[in-house]
């Protein structure tokens, strides 16, 4: 399960709530995105509710071709954003921290971790095939990212 998966809105009861309209809990699900990415009914939030949904929105749900919005297209911004987090050495429950303050939204730390150190594997398998293949730069490359992912 892709930690996208695993990205939900915080105090989502109130947002249905004031929203008067039934989504989804996970933030990166198709109404949900439907929602947040027309702007439908937003108006009808609080004012903090309302602005860090529009956030979220904007950074992760507008993508220069409105097509992209259903191929992965937010889903790999907020990848690369839980990465940029890390690199600039979050933990998890920091991480977490963040996300809910910027964007509202919420996720286990543990699950995070879990996201955190399957990125850093998956560099160090990449990593070790780039000096098998003899790509010398590459593996170079790929060993600094996992040790700004590793801390």
């Amino acid at each position: 399960m892709a930690i996208t998966d695993k990205i939900y809105l915080k105090n989502h009861r109130q947002i249905v709530s004031q929203l008067d309209t039934s989504i989804p809990k996970g933030a990166f699900k198709g109404a949900t995105m439907d929602v947040l990415y027309s702007g439908d009914g937003l108006a009808k939030l609080d004012d903090a509710t309302r602005d860090r949904l529009l956030d979220f929105a904007e950074d992760f749900l507008d993508p220069e071709n409105p097509d992209d919005l259903y191929t992965g297209y937010p889903e790999q911004q907020f990848i690369q954003y839980l990465l940029e987090l890390r690199a600039q050495g979050l933990h998890p429950d920091a991480i977490v921290d963040v996300m809910s303050d910027e964007y509202m939204l919420y996720a286990y730390p543990g699950d995070v971790l879990s996201f955190l150190d399957n990125a850093v594997r998956t560099l160090e398998a990449a990593e070790t095939l780039a000096g098998v293949d003899g790509t010398q730069r590459m593996a170079e490359k790929l060993r600094r990212a996992r040790r700004a992912l590793s801390g």
